[in-house]
């Protein structure tokens, strides 16, 4: 599909998508999110895509949310925006496929988010991150607030939420908000080694893992320890779990066909 604020290019299984709105710094619109809700969805039923990587073009990621096209929302509309950019973030995180964030500049409120939805974080060094949106009287409205605070802890993230700061990529990762920092010529490549990694493990078996581990966040340990017994399970009526054992038995490198 052709979009007007995102670009989707794909080569070996990977599909990059590049959020296009370098003008505004590819502020979060109705339409850039009616693009990027489209384009995920798109992509979970593309077979020849297993890895997703999220970026942005020119200096930033994404900058935050639209503030023109916010200024004149009343609640109602607020709601509707805020269900909007938040179903965005659903659908990533719940993707069978593994989504990256390349992280090339500001990630700062719904950019920030958008990145938290991701199942990891990869920074250039001049990235900036935050979630300023208390400096404009409102607070994050696309999960800011749950996902920051599941990755960083509660009091960290209260800190960034309530002061509003702007923090530098070498802090992001001190405090866990980003999983790597590389210089910003490296950043895709090192997106592409470990997309690579991931590609060349059983797809079904990478599927079933982001799943538990999202869904057993929400149930006692318990809970979660049972269904991942049964996540488990099902894989041995898999075809990739037959040759990938095969494989290792036979010190050979296995074929998966994600069936």
């Amino acid at each position: 599909m052709q979009y007007d604020l995102l670009t989707v290019a794909i080569a070996d299984h990977i599909a990059t998508v590049t959020i296009n709105r370098p003008d505004a710094l590819n502020a979060l619109s109705p339409q850039l999110l009616t693009e990027l809700s489209i384009a995920v969805a798109e992509l979970e039923g593309h077979d020849e895509v297993g890895i997703v990587v999220l970026t942005g073009a020119g200096k930033a990621f994404v900058a935050g949310a639209d503030i023109a096209e916010m200024q004149g929302m009343d609640s109602v509309d607020a709601a509707a925006f805020a269900e909007y950019g938040g179903n965005v973030g659903r659908a990533i995180e719940e993707s069978g496929k593994a989504y990256i964030a390349a992280v090339n500049g500001f990630a700062l409120g719904g950019g920030c988010e958008l990145a938290l939805a991701c199942d990891f974080i990869y920074a250039s060094a001049k990235a900036k991150l935050g979630q300023p949106e208390v400096k404009l009287g409102v607070i994050p409205g696309f999960g800011g607030t749950q996902r920051l605070a599941r990755r960083v802890g509660v009091a960290k993230a209260k800190e960034l939420i309530f002061t509003g700061d702007i923090i530098a990529a070498d802090e992001a990762l001190r405090i866990g908000l980003v999983d790597k920092v590389v210089e910003p010529e490296a950043l895709m490549e090192t997106v592409s080694t470990t997309a690579k990694k991931i590609l060349a493990n059983g797809p079904l078996a990478v599927a079933a893992a982001k799943r538990t581990i999202h869904e057993g966040l929400s149930m006692t340990l318990e809970q979660g320890n049972r269904l991942e017994q049964l996540a488990f399970a099902n894989l041995f009526s898999t075809d990739d779990q037959s040759e990938g054992m095969a494989a290792f038995l036979e010190k050979r490198e296995p074929a998966f066909r994600g069936s």
